[in-house]
C-alpha cells in the first residue's frame, strides 16, 4: 500500500493494549520443557503492526542497540510482505527469532516507542520474534558468502557478539573462523537460557544460516591453551581477531559454609541443565546434584532461569532470595511473573549470611537477615541494610548463586599486553571496540560485565566496522537475503 493512501492513525484510532502473547498454562508448563510463550498467529502480529502509528520522529530505533528500522519492518508486515520485514531485520539483527524472546525490549526500543506515552507500546519484540520465526518456518536466510578478498579474521568465542560481529565480516569478503571453547556453538544462548525460554533447536538453525555465509567454525578449541591470540595473529595469518568469550567467571558471597556440598553457581547449574542435557536425565547420563529444597539468590534474569529450571527439575521448593524488593529486581517482569506463576517463592528484603551443614558435609539449612532499603548506592538503586537482630534459619539443601559473573583470567594471562579495566574485564576503545593490542577486538560481557544478548550484538557490530577499517576493507552496502529451495 503507498503511503498516500494509508489512512491515518492516532493514539485515538489505534487498540490501546498490547495484543496478548499466548502462552502454556502455568500449571501444564511447570511440568514440561516447551516453550512457555507460543508467539503469535499472522492475525495476532496484522492486530499489534497495526498499532504502530509510523511516527515522524521514533524513538524505537535509538532504543535498539543494532539500530534495526523498526518502523520499516513493522510497515512491511502490516502490509503482509513477510519475507520485505524479514530482510528489514536481518540487515540489522541475524538473530531476531533470539532476540524476539530474550531481549529486554521493554527498557530498550519498546521503552522509547512514542505510542507508549499514553498507551501500551508497541509490542516490538513479539513483531521481530514472528518474523524471525516465519523465516525459519520458511528456509529464508542470509545470502551466501561475498567472494574471499584474501583477508581473515579470526573469532574468540561463539556468543551473540561474536556471531553478529562474524556475519558483517564475512557480508564484506573477509574469511572468518569462529573458535569455541565447548563442543558445541552459541554461547550462551546454548549453556545459559533453558529450553523452554529458548528452544536449542532455534539457535542451531541461527548457526547453520551462520555457516551458510562461509564461516567457519572450529569448537573444543580453547585460546589460551590450544592457541594463544599471538599464535592466531603471528603464525595463522589472521589480520584481525575479536574476542567474545563472555564472562562466565562465577561469584559468590564470600560467607561462611561456601565450601559445602550442594552449593552451585547458576553458571554451571544451568550449564548442566541447558548444554549437558540434564533435563532429559536418566536418559542422559547428566545428573544436577540438585536436592528438593532450593534456594536461588539474586533476582536477575538467570536467577529466574535457575529458579524456573528446579521447579521442573523436580524440586518440592524453590525460594528466590534477594535483598532488595521486587521492585528492584533487575529481571524483566515477564521473567518474574512467570517464575511467581510456577509456584517459585518469593523472599524479598532477605540476605544470607552464612550456611550451615549436615555431618555428611551437605547444605542443610542458611542463617539469613531482614534487610530493609536506605539512601540509593552507586547503582542508583536504594542500598539494602540489615535489620539488627533480625536473623533467622532458612532450611534449604541446595543453593544456587546468581549474583553475577566476572572475567576468566585465562586470556589475559596468555596475552602479553591486553589491558583489563578495575574489574578485570578488558579495556577497549569505546568508539572501535579495540583493546590495548593493535589489530585485537573486544565485546560484549568480557568488556561489560553481564548484559543483554542484544547489547552484546551491538559491540559486535560496533567491532565489525572498525575492523574493517583496521583492514582497509570499506563495509558492504544492505545485505540482500534469498529463500532456500
Amino acid at each position: 500500500m503507498e503511503a498516500s493512501t494509508r489512512p491515518k492513525k492516532t493514539i485515538k484510532t489505534i487498540a490501546k493494549s498490547k495484543t496478548a502473547m499466548p502462552e502454556q498454562d502455568p500449571a501444564v508448563r511447570a511440568r514440561n520443557w516447551s516453550e512457555v510463550t507460543l508467539g503469535y498467529t499472522e492475525d495476532q502480529a496484522l492486530a499489534e503492526a497495526a498499532r504502530c502509528i509510523q511516527c515522524k520522529k521514533p524513538g524505537c530505533i535509538a532504543g535498539c542497540p543494532v539500530a534495526i528500522n523498526i518502523p520499516g519492518f513493522i510497515r512491511a508486515i502490516e502490509d503482509r510482505d513477510f519475507h520485505k520485514a524479514y530482510d528489514i531485520v536481518a540487515a540489522d539483527n541475524v538473530l531476531p527469532a533470539i532476540c524476539g524472546r530474550v531481549c529486554p525490549q521493554e527498557t530498550q526500543c519498546e521503552a522509547l516507542c512514542i505510542v507508549g506515552n499514553k498507551l501500551d507500546p508497541v509490542g516490538i519484540g513479539r513483531l521481530e520474534r514472528f518474523v524471525g520465526d516465519l523465516a525459519l518456518r520458511n528456509g529464508w536466510s542470509l545470502a551466501g558468502p561475498a567472494r574471499h578478498n584474501g583477508h581473515k579474521a579470526a573469532m574468540i568465542g561463539s556468543g551473540p557478539a561474536s556471531i553478529t560481529c562474524a556475519v558483517d565480516l564475512a557480508r564484506a569478503g573477509v574469511e572468518v573462523t569462529i573458535y569455541e571453547a565447548l563442543h558445541t556453538a552459541g554461547g550462551v544462548l546454548k549453556y545459559g537460557i533453558p529450553e523452554f525460554r529458548l528452544p536449542k533447536k532455534l539457535i542451531d538453525r541461527e548457526l547453520e544460516a551462520l555457516k551458510g555465509l562461509g564461516v567457519r567454525v572450529v569448537t573444543n578449541a580453547v585460546i589460551g591453551r590450544l592457541y594463544t591470540i599471538p599464535q592466531l595473529m603471528q603464525e595463522m595469518g589472521y589480520e584481525t581477531a575479536f574476542i567474545g568469550v563472555g564472562a562466565g567467571y562465577p561469584n559468590l558471597m564470600g560467607i561462611p559454609g561456601e565450601g559445602l556440598n550442594g552449593i552451585f553457581s547458576a553458571n554451571e547449574y544451568l550449564t548442566r541443565v541447558n548444554l549437558m542435557r540434564a533435563y532429559q536425565h536418566p536418559q542422559t547420563d547428566t545428573p544436577t546434584g540438585m536436592g528438593k529444597k532450593v534456594a536461588v539468590i539474586g533476582a536477575g534474569n538467570t536467577a529466574m532461569d535457575a529458579c524456573r529450571v528446579s521447579i521442573r527439575m523436580g524440586a518440592e521448593n524453590v525460594y528466590c532470595v534477594y535483598r532488595r524488593t521486587k521492585k528492584e529486581s533487575p529481571a524483566r517482569a515477564e521473567e518474574v511473573q512467570h517464575a511467581e506463576e510456577e509456584g517459585v517463592k518469593f523472599n524479598w528484603l532477605t540476605t544470607p549470611v552464612r550456611i550451615l551443614g549436615d555431618e555428611r558435609g551437605w547444605v542443610r539449612a542458611m542463617e539469613c537477615i531482614r534487610m530493609e532499603l536506605g539512601e540509593p548506592d552507586a547503582s542508583g538503586r536504594a542500598r539494602p541494610v540489615p535489620v539488627p537482630g533480625s536473623e533467622f534459619l532458612f532450611e534449604v539443601d541446595t543453593i544456587v548463586y546468581a549474583i553475577g559473573t566476572s572475567a576468566n583470567p585465562l586470556l589475559a594471562h596468555t596475552t602479553p599486553g591486553l589491558k583489563l579495566n578495575q574489574r578485570g574485564y578488558i579495556d577497549v576503545s569505546p568508539e572501535t571496540q579495540m583493546t590495548s593490542i593493535p589489530g585485537v577486538f573486544a565485546g560484549g560481557d568480557i568488556v561489560t560485565g553481564g548484559a543483554t544478548v542484544i547489547l552484546a550484538m551491538g559491540a559486535g557490530r560496533k567491532a565489525a566496522h572498525a575492523m574493517l577499517q583496521y583492514m582497509g576493507i570499506e563495509a558492504t552496502a544492505e545485505p540482500a537475503h534469498h529463500a532456500k529451495g
